[in-house]
């Protein structure tokens, strides 16, 4: 057999030999008629556009105002345009024009008039397009992309408003529909569009007249797409169609040539670099005083008026054991980890409020609900807590003013916003705590937009991030659709992890050790090519775990930044300035780490969560040299929405709201020196 196999390659390269000399008998055949490929195609496209209405509007034309104000809905309307298309050949670039009828219609959504009357209000909105567009065809000739500004000429502007009858009222009569046109419609829109399509040919190459089909889709953001001069309507379109095309090809001639040896070509190998790095001791436990920040909004589900269940509500007999700073003691649900331990301060938060008005009689609170229901609906909230307040804590009602409003006072939602507004709606309905008593607020804030005072409690800090194993693999992310990790140690047990797809992983040394005082891993990348292929790289690391004394103790601040912002708004300057600076001890380290929710794009939010952190040493920094102090060593991490790092879950709006955060971790010299 082995005889066999190498017969077979020295075969392989005689045959191989006689190929590259030239030593093949050649195939001969008559030159051949052909057409080229065509340069230019003329077609049709037709398809559907998905309008999406934002913003709102009522003032329909002169004679006609809606009662109620229209916000928000969609249609779908007919696209229908004749196309030229120059595209050489030889250039992966080609131009294109559409010019055709392009339907903007649709509906908004159902309003509720003053009358509590139903009503709809429906547009057959329509324009003359023309589209000229740049054609890019980076992969070859079928696939490509285009882009290029939309010219629109207003043709119809008609509207229908319906208003029905108020259904407590059956024999009411139901008005006539309104039919007319809108005013302010503006006459010419210069927008723009960016689509991908692909071609599918109907015709053999080489035949003269080619015919091709191409599905495509097109999206036509709302910039420019605002159809009338007043008030805050704009449309985004979504579009899905096809384009079929047909054209002329050149005669040319065509000889066929002597058949050539295949040349396949070496397929080059992805260069990644994979290492580990351990620190020398990897704490896993520290003894930490935690200032837990309370956050005074109380956010309830969709839907519903009642207090959602997963915050922790006590029963009368249960208030006097009730102890802020360890509110873990009672919980609601199933709550472990820092996640958990922290969130039980959370969702204890008018347990914690009851308790503060009990000890401070003079306390007086103001109730403020929001919701997109209206502000009776939001009152109704509101009425909620204070209810739980009065008759759990036993707080006197005058003490407690409860209010409603459509919007909170700082709304997640944005004008304009596009992107995760479920996720948005539900943090803005909501019933927030404001107060001028001093004793419920933070240290050195007044007004009724202040923080409640924090929680401060010491905890266990589980694997702190100055502990975690670096795994590096430079490249990865351009080189491999996924990777993971086998993790063996010396008696061949093995760990998995995975599947990555960044650059960086870093894991707690104590998931890896668990409760190991030492060890030696082989630990082997495996990582898979876009193409299906297995890359595997094995490096050696030793680890150690250190336990420090529990003597030391580290302290823990966090703040808290508005929705996508990296400023820290004034009140929390003050706070890191003047209460969290004075306590950082001489030669002390100071671990800064920053987070995000889990809305927008991941590359953006590992950005924001690094000048989030920046912003957090940069004011400490500040502080410490007005105080003539250069012996703090800091060290700063952004983490983006990364969940195996993130501080809380992003499943509800309370959670989301705290990993907006950014981590001071405070570790004396003793500590973070060994």
């Amino acid at each position: 057999m082995t005889w066999s196999h190498y017969s077979l390659i020295i075969k392989s390269f005689i045959a191989s030999t006689f190929i590259l000399t030239g030593m093949q008998l050649p195939l001969q055949a008559q030159d051949s008629i052909q057409y080229s490929k065509p340069s230019w195609y003329f077609g049709i496209a037709a398809g559907g556009n998905i309008n999406f209405y934002r913003g709102s509007t009522q003032q329909l034309n002169s004679t006609d105002m809606a009662p109620t104000t229209f916000h928000n809905g969609n249609g779908v309307g007919l696209f229908l345009a004749p196309l030229i298309e120059f595209r050489p050949a030889s250039s992966f670039l080609g131009v294109m024009l559409q010019a055709g009828y392009d339907s903007r219609r649709g509906g908004f959504s159902r309003v509720t008039t003053p009358c509590n009357c139903p009503a709809d209000l429906y547009t057959n909105l329509s324009y003359i397009t023309i589209e000229p567009s740049l054609r890019i065809a980076p992969f070859g000739p079928d696939f490509y992309l285009y882009a290029g500004p939309r010219f629109a000429f207003n043709v119809s502007k008609a509207f229908t408003y319906q208003q029905g009858t108020n259904p407590a009222y059956p024999t009411q009569v139901e008005p006539s529909a309104v039919k007319d046109n809108f005013s302010n419609i503006k006459q010419n829109l210069i927008s723009m569009q960016i689509g991908a399509g692909y071609d599918i040919h109907l015709t053999a190459q080489g035949k003269r007249t080619q015919f091709v089909i191409s599905p495509f889709v097109a999206f036509q953001p709302y910039y420019g797409q605002d159809p009338r001069s007043i008030e805050t309507w704009n449309i985004t379109t979504l579009r899905f169609g096809a384009a079929f095309k047909f054209g002329s090809g050149h005669k040319m001639v065509v000889p066929v040539k002597e058949v050539l040896p295949t040349v396949i070509a070496a397929v080059i190998e992805p260069d990644v670099t994979f290492s580990v790095n351990s620190p020398k001791n990897i704490p896993t436990e520290r003894r930490v005083i935690e200032t837990f920040p309370v956050l005074n909004d109380v956010f309830f589900d969709l839907g519903s008026t009642e207090i959602p269940s997963r915050y922790t509500l006590l029963t009368k007999d249960q208030v006097s054991s009730f102890k802020a700073d360890q509110p873990e003691t009672f919980t609601s649900g199933n709550l472990t980890g820092r996640s958990g331990h922290q969130l039980a301060v959370y969702y204890n938060i008018l347990n914690i409020l009851g308790d503060r008005m009990v000890k401070n009689p003079s306390a007086t609170i103001i109730l403020v609900g929001s919701s997109e229901k209206g502000p009776e609906n939001a009152l109704d909230m509101a009425k909620s807590v204070k209810q739980y307040l009065v008759n759990v804590f036993g707080i006197n009602p005058s003490r407690i003013r409860a209010e409603g409003q459509t919007n909170p006072k700082v709304a997640s939602e944005q004008p304009g916003g596009t992107i995760d507004l479920v996720l948005l709606r539900q943090e803005d309905r909501r019933v927030s705590i404001e107060s001028n008593s001093p004793a419920l607020l933070m240290e050195y804030q007044n007004g009724p937009n202040a923080p409640l005072k924090p929680v401060e409690m010491t905890v266990l800090q589980e694997a702190p991030f100055d502990s975690y194993v670096t795994f590096n693999a430079k490249g990865a992310k351009e080189a491999f659709s996924s990777w993971s990790m086998e993790i063996r140690d010396e008696q061949g047990n093995v760990q998995y992890y995975g599947p990555f797809s960044t650059n960086q992983v870093s894991l707690p040394g104590k998931d890896i050790l668990g409760s190991r005082p030492e060890g030696n891993y082989n630990v082997t990348m495996i990582g898979k090519t876009m193409n299906g292929k297995t890359i595997r790289e094995e490096t050696a690391v030793h680890m150690v775990l250190w336990t420090p004394p529990t003597t030391e103790k580290g302290m823990r601040f966090c703040i808290v930044f508005e929705f996508n912002k990296s400023t820290a708004i004034g009140m929390y300057k003050r706070y890191l300035t003047d209460i969290v600076t004075p306590k950082i001890p001489k030669n002390a380290s100071v671990i800064i780490h920053g987070h995000t929710d889990i809305i927008g794009d991941s590359t953006y939010n590992r950005q924001l969560s690094l000048a989030r952190a920046n912003e957090v040493k940069n004011i400490i920094s500040k502080a410490l040299s007005k105080a003539h102090r250069n012996d703090v060593n800091f060290k700063v991490f952004g983490f983006g929405e990364d969940q195996s790092t993130a501080p809380f879950e992003n499943k509800f709006p309370e959670g989301r709201f705290y990993n907006r955060t950014v981590i001071i971790d405070i570790v004396p010299q003793s500590a973070s020196s060994n």
